[in-house]
């Protein structure tokens, strides 16, 4: 049997070969901690360090209760820990042995670096939201496991609510899993030095996001401009094929608040900067933007090969991710590729001199953090070595410190307003202006259905500012009429996510042309909005001018965001939290708190089931009123979109 001491407002527990601390971290928040290590760690990884809590402590011998709050926990001497949220039970260790009573398992894997799990007893009535970005069709992932980590369409964010009223944060960037499963929880780091978790109690499940946002971040304040709709394609080959399509938006009278050059405008990868050639004077076409009331966005990679001008300089000094075996290749593309380190703070600093020497001077001030997992094939984080540590460790925490690089560079240079477009995101990712999108996703209406979840999920980890490609990234005809539906409903889902984004890699016409056929990354087929048959385009252009009559309204609900950690794209339970039909809803959402959006995602579909909450629901189709509590059946034409607001809210004028 272990030892229980209590030391100021904690408790430790010891025995041979295993420490472990229980402590307050912040209101109604408990965080555990246990090593095999001769000490715990004082590392918060990115989460701020909240005021100090006021706790009870009471020492019984062979047992403690800590009580902080809504949340108190019980620590046994054979190592037991129990949760409890106003004294009912809702998480307890389970020991996967029949003997010995070992509540943490520690294998060892080289220095003090361990593989640690740690499981819990399952209960049946329980489920899980959240867990970050997948593409496994889940929304409430009961049942569900998961491997933690990222790559291109995965953002592991190892947070879930539970439908008990607590939420569950596993603070380790290390490569690892989660298991929510029948027979037990299960939550395990592939390499550390010790299992840290925290565990968060509220009444609702908007406070428990303050909570949680309150010790990982709130996202700063959201740029008015980025509520509009913003183009892009792959890719613009050249300045004057970007400025030819802002202008015939302007032409045709279509408001674009931004338009997008994506990747391989550049010299060589990890030059960061404008190949002459194709962009001669970058200044000149980023004021002609601004004249039409259009920002520039620019996509950076942090790729790096040794062709770069900034290579061996960065390689000397460690500002790369160096690898434990092999040569410095962990991406193929376009030739062999390493990745810059912005774990490093050294790194951050030089890489933000040659942006804002070859963008920022020329006014841009957007930016696209593509490539931000980061991609390496293959997934091999044992082989990599960062600034902060071992990749097995911390190769979660690239896409964190990736938009750091950008965020403080920004800030720097005197600006208040930034969003940076990002492919993967870490824990506290939102404090520094990430727009999250779910990476290279399929043009198929079964991507459009898993996006729906997606975003559903990450509202449920903090990340307030999320989009999708809208149409999908890869494999779209645009000449089809399977392209030509799916892209109208994926408008209409665009219409009401945070940021309205169009973006792809459309497959080329037969008699596609290329303007210049000797660049090396060639553009993809056409992907504006009249790109795809005047029918379509009379529709889209209609979803733009909604999306234009609807900004005041989403600006509202994105600056509440960055105070309440709750983003404008909801899950039905975050305004409903004791209607239990919401819990099981995972197409449609609440877009703020006076529009309910069902979104058709099925090819050929004109009618679908919508769940009313209890209330008066206006649609925004024909006006009609309908009682809540009840599921009812709507119908929809391509043309259309099912949508109802709160009966008396003014928002309704605007469809």
């Amino acid at each position: 049997m272990g030892v229980i001491r209590v030391k100021e407002n904690k408790i430790i527990f010891s025995r041979r070969d295993e420490t472990a601390v229980i402590e307050p971290f912040g209101a109604d928040c408990l965080r555990f901690r246990s090593t095999r290590n001769s000490k715990i760690q004082d590392e918060n990884w990115t989460l701020i360090t909240p005021p100090q809590a006021s706790c009870e402590i009471n020492n019984h011998g062979n047992w403690a209760e800590i009580i902080n709050g809504k949340i108190s926990a019980k620590i046994y001497d054979n190592g037991k820990v129990t949760y409890y949220k106003d004294g009912k039970e809702i998480l307890a260790e389970r020991s996967e042995y029949a003997f010995l009573s070992r509540f943490r398992d520690y294998k060892h894997k080289y220095g003090d670096l361990y593989k640690i799990t740690i499981c819990f007893e399952p209960k049946e009535d329980e489920h899980f939201y959240g867990l970050g970005q997948e593409q496994n069709d889940c929304f409430d992932l009961k049942g569900a496991t998961s491997t933690l980590i990222h790559y291109n369409t995965k953002s592991s964010i190892p947070f879930v609510y539970s439908s008990l009223g607590y939420g569950f944060l596993w603070n380790s960037p290390s490569i690892g899993r989660c298991e929510l499963t029948t027979n037990h929880t299960l939550w395990e780091s592939e390499c550390a030095k010790q299992a840290d978790y925290i565990i968060i109690a509220g009444d609702t499940p908007k406070e428990v996001l303050y909570k949680y946002s309150s010790i990982t971040g709130f996202a700063p304040k959201f740029p008015k401009w980025a509520s509009g709709f913003w183009q892009s394609r792959l890719r613009y080959e050249s300045q004057e094929d970007l400025l030819e399509i802002a202008r015939e938006y302007k032409k045709r009278g279509v408001p674009l608040s931004a338009i997008i050059i994506d990747f391989f405008h550049w010299t060589q990868q990890g030059e960061w900067k404008f190949d002459p050639k194709y962009w001669p004077n970058p200044k000149e076409m980023v004021d002609e933007l601004k004249q039409m009331g259009v920002e520039t966005i620019v996509s950076v990679w942090p790729t790096i090969n040794p062709q770069s001008e900034n290579y061996h300089y960065m390689n000397e000094r460690n500002m790369l991710i160096r690898t434990t075996k092999g040569q410095y290749g962990l991406f193929d593309f376009y030739g062999l590729q390493s990745y810059i380190d912005p774990t490093n703070p050294e790194t951050r600093k030089y890489v933000w001199e040659k942006i804002k020497q070859n963008y920022y001077s020329h006014g841009i001030k957007t930016f696209w953090l593509d490539e931000a997992e980061p991609e390496i094939l293959p997934r091999d984080f044992d082989n990599l070595i960062l600034h902060k540590g071992y990749g097995e460790e911390v190769g979660l925490l690239y896409p964190y410190y990736y938009a750091k690089l950008f965020y403080e560079g920004l800030k720097e240079c005197g600006e208040e307003e930034i969003i940076s477009l990002v492919r993967a995101a870490w824990i506290g990712s939102q404090r520094y202006g990430t727009l999250v999108w779910s990476g290279d996703i399929p043009s198929t209406f079964e991507a459009l259905r898993k996006s729906i979840k997606t975003a559903l999920s990450m509202s449920m980890c903090g990340i307030v500012w999320w989009n999708s490609d809208i149409g999908g990234f890869w494999g779209g005809d645009i000449e089809s009429d399977y392209f030509k539906e799916l892209i109208v409903r994926w408008f209409q889902f665009g219409v009401f996510c945070p940021v309205m984004r169009l973006h792809g890699s459309r497959n080329r016409p037969k008699n596609h042309v290329h303007r210049h056929p000797e660049v090396l990354e060639k553009s993809g087929g056409d992907n504006e909005i009249w790109s795809f048959g005047e029918e379509v385009y009379e529709t889209l252009k209609d979803l733009i001018f909604l999306r234009e009559r609807l900004r005041p309204y989403i600006e509202k609900y994105m600056d509440e965001a960055s105070e309440s950690g709750v983003s404008i794209l909801r899950p039905m339970f975050l305004e409903y939290p004791d209607d239990e039909t919401c819990y099981t809803l995972s197409d449609q959402y609440m877009f703020g708190e006076d529009i309910l959006f069902a979104p058709i995602v099925n090819r050929g579909q004109t009618e679908r089931k919508v769940y009313l909450p209890k209330g008066r629901w206006v649609s925004v189709i024909d006006k009609k009123v309908y009682e809540g509590g009840t599921f009812i059946t709507q119908k929809a034409e391509i043309n259309q979109f099912i949508a109802f607001v709160k009966e008396g809210k003014d928002i309704i004028n605007v469809f």
